[in-house]
């Protein structure tokens, strides 16, 4: 009785400290006000006030740095309350918001011109329903240091894995660097979401359509995937360092000339690459589209999204808000003032025509092969497998383990992710 007494009384307190957790997270709106809650810098002042003066509507925008932001969400929305009118959506949450059906869904109601325009969008779709107005661009592509490639005699970036692979193999023997490729290999989720990439480099997927790893035999992609970096460290083409490497550290080494590509990198530091105050390869490095066996790229994107929590009591006026900023001037302003990449093409080819987008021609290029890297939305165990890939890519790469037994190995956490062990 007493056992059961507690369990009771636990449960009880627990309940009470989310509640009382959220009302402390959650922010007050006034009448004709929305609340809005997103990582960085949020929306630029000047695009708010743009609403404000279109709509009537003040927007009480906070920001908060990522780890803060998920604690802060979650917190709220477990508790059935709503964190801000207009909340932050990342591509991996998709999932687990998704199935707890925490969201609003936004199916006809954000223009359907906007969406004709996102190719990212199916990565906002739980259960075939939209969950999330995709807002910052986000996706895999290469970088290159086009003064090693001259150098090597190289006159135009690799487009097939052969080419990538023989360039690499030249710049090492005309000694224009130790390392040519630049790539992650801690236990991270940079790691895993590298692998995935090169999986589809080799035109692989990670499941089949009926969900079964689609990796484990020899001939998949995910399977060279593996055998392609256990091959480049061996063959002295990825520093062994790497293994303790995230993307900062991958970056660095890319900006001090140390490295001639980032196998998987993304728009975002293309501005940083050319800062002659931040980097000594300014001038010489480009965004470039992701090699393929075919010759005909594909990448998978990692956006971020717009999500209405289905507890918030102001939703009429929140959709207003993220009509305004899905919008083609909205978004051309967003990038130009705070460097949040357009999610629209309209958006992006403005911007590529004008000359104001970095590597324009590429990102043009690789945003029109955009794919999800889950069909059907990101599902809730994707956080173990994740880490299954980078643990088992890392053993790999510090010889603690074999290709196969690492297949293996991340086959089995995955069957073990979605059955909720």
């Amino acid at each position: 009785m007493r056992i059961e007494f507690q369990g009771v009384h636990r449960r009880s307190l627990r309940r009470l400290s989310l509640a009382l957790a959220a009302s402390l997270f959650a922010l007050p709106a006034l009448a004709g006000d929305i609340t809005v809650l997103l990582p960085g810098d949020g929306y630029a002042p000047d695009v708010l006030q743009a609403f404000e003066k279109d709509t009537g509507i003040h927007v009480d925008q906070q920001t908060l740095a990522w780890d803060q932001l998920h604690t802060r969400i979650i917190t709220a929305l477990v508790a059935g309350t709503a964190p801000a009118d207009v909340i932050e959506l990342d591509w991996s949450w998709v999932g687990q918001f998704g199935a707890a059906g925490w969201l609003e869904p936004l199916d006809g109601k954000v223009e359907q011109s906007a969406l004709d325009e996102i190719s990212v969008l199916p990565i906002f779709k739980y259960d075939g329903k939209i969950v999330g107005a995709p807002y910052n661009n986000d996706f895999k592509m290469m970088v290159v240091n086009t003064d090693h490639l001259k150098k090597a005699g190289i006159d135009k970036v690799p487009r097939t894995m052969d080419e990538l692979l023989a360039a690499g193999k030249a710049i090492k023997e005309k000694g224009i660097t130790k390392y040519p490729f630049g790539l992650p290999l801690s236990v991270g989720e940079a790691t895993s979401t590298a692998w995935y990439l090169i999986t589809m480099m080799y035109g692989g997927t990670l499941f089949d359509a009926n969900g079964e790893p689609a990796f484990t035999d020899p001939s998949s992609g995910g399977y060279k995937a593996l055998q392609f970096i256990k091959q480049a460290i061996d063959d002295g083409l990825i520093d062994p360092a790497s293994t303790a490497y995230g993307n900062p550290e991958v970056r660095e080494a890319f900006k001090a000339g140390d490295i001639s590509f980032i196998l998987s990198d993304g728009p975002g530091p293309l501005a940083t690459y050319n800062d002659k105050e931040k980097s000594r390869v300014a001038g010489n490095s480009a965004g470039a589209v992701v090699p393929n066996v075919t010759g005909k790229t594909e990448t998978y994107g990692l956006p971020e999204a717009l999500a209405i929590p289905a507890a918030s009591t102001n939703k009429e006026d929140a959709l207003k808000f993220i009509n305004y900023v899905m919008g083609k001037d909205a978004q051309v302003q967003s990038y130009l003032e705070h460097g949040t990449l357009p999610t629209r093409k309209d958006a992006l080819m403005d911007l590529n025509g004008k000359g104001k987008l970095e590597s324009g021609d590429a990102i043009v290029e690789q945003v029109s092969s955009v794919n999800p890297l889950f069909a059907e939305g990101t599902p809730p165990w994707y956080p173990p497998f994740s880490n299954a890939a980078a643990s088992a890519v890392n053993a790999v790469a510090t010889g603690q383990m074999t290709v196969p037994d690492a297949i293996a190995s991340i086959a089995k956490a995955a069957k073990s992710a979605m059955n909720g062990n």
